[in-house]
């Protein structure tokens, strides 16, 4: 790989990064996208004040220690005080390193003026900034939206201000938190980001496969991408994009491999969670696999694999789609 990026000490293996994804990169995913060696695999956002009163759920979303390495949680809050706790409570958890959340666009946290919703409010985005550094020994990284909307385009301060109190890496999503996930991505806005600090700079935002990849960081000025939902259900791509990125030579994947990764995925869900919880979960999963393996909407093969309550019908009828995708290349 061709110019490592250096997160603390420690170089990063790819210029690949997966990115955080709310009801996404539960553990289970994360562990089948890290077999792809990516450079990072970021955890699904953790509420920092629920985290540090030991609720459950966030606890699970931010486990992987010693499978995933590094493990890098990303944290959603808009306290400075209950941020460093969570950042505190994630270090003694094992985490390897602190992502600070101020790029999600759900209203869900925009409502509680958390994610995105810092952008509207840089003072306090640098004194959340500010007591996580200091909170915890560990590389703490940033990812941000360009702005709140296309008047406030403020990614570059903020990043100047997060580059001064000891954020080592930055992330930019190329849209507005307005934007949602409409329209494109605009790369090029990102250069700005890049241009104001000295820190690595990832561009995120639709971004598919390597030729998106090459034209993000060549817009950009980027020092790699962070891809997102496009891995759902084909999460082999990123050797792909690894391949324009980094520069690799890696063999492409058989149907066989694949159906052996989303198979294996499978089962890991269904024993992550409760019994029931486990299959609601791995629906959004099970449909991405089908959607990639061009199984229609109305396909009975398609309906055994998102209904069926049977483990081993559901894995048959899975290896069989992914078949079917070989057969119709």
């Amino acid at each position: 790989m061709t110019n490592p990026v250096y997160i603390g000490k420690s170089a990063l293996r790819s210029n690949v990064l997966v990115a955080p994804m709310s009801g996404v990169t539960d553990f289970p995913f994360r562990r089948v996208l890290a077999q792809f060696s990516p450079g990072l695999v970021v955890s699904e956002m953790v509420a920092s004040e629920r985290l540090v009163e030991g609720d459950a759920e966030n606890l699970a979303k931010a486990s992987g220690k010693g499978v995933i390495n590094p493990l890098s949680v990303q944290l959603v809050g808009r306290d400075p005080y209950w941020m460093a706790e969570g950042a505190k409570a994630l270090a003694d958890a094992g985490a390897d390193i602190i992502d600070i959340n101020m790029g999600c666009p759900a209203r869900k946290v925009t409502g509680a003026l958390s994610g995105s919703a810092l952008m509207r409010e840089p003072k306090l985005a640098l004194e959340i900034i500010e007591a996580v550094v200091q909170a915890v020994d560990l590389p703490v990284t940033l990812k941000t939206r360009l702005g709140w909307d296309h008047e406030t385009l403020n990614a570059a301060d903020i990043a100047k201000d997060a580059e001064s109190a000891g954020v080592v890496m930055l992330v930019v999503h190329g849209r507005t938190r307005c934007q949602f996930y409409k329209g494109e991505a605009d790369w090029s806005a990102v250069r700005a980001v890049v241009e104001a600090v000295k820190i690595p700079v990832f561009v995120n935002g639709d971004i598919h496969d390597g030729q998106d990849a090459l034209a993000a960081i060549d817009a950009s000025g980027a020092v790699g991408v962070m891809v997102g939902r496009s891995l759902i259900g084909r999460p082999w791509d990123i050797l792909d994009i690894r391949r324009a990125v980094d520069n690799i030579v890696a063999r492409p994947i058989s149907s066989s491999q694949k159906a052996d990764v989303a198979v294996r995925h499978y089962k890991d869900i269904l024993s992550f969670y409760p019994a029931a919880k486990g299959v609601r979960f791995a629906r959004k999963h099970l449909a991405g696999y089908c959607d990639h393996s061009g199984l229609s909407k109305t396909d009975p093969l398609r309906a055994t694999i998102c209904q069926s309550q049977d483990p081993t019908e559901v894995e048959q009828a899975l290896r069989q789609a992914l078949a079917h995708m070989a057969e119709a290349a």
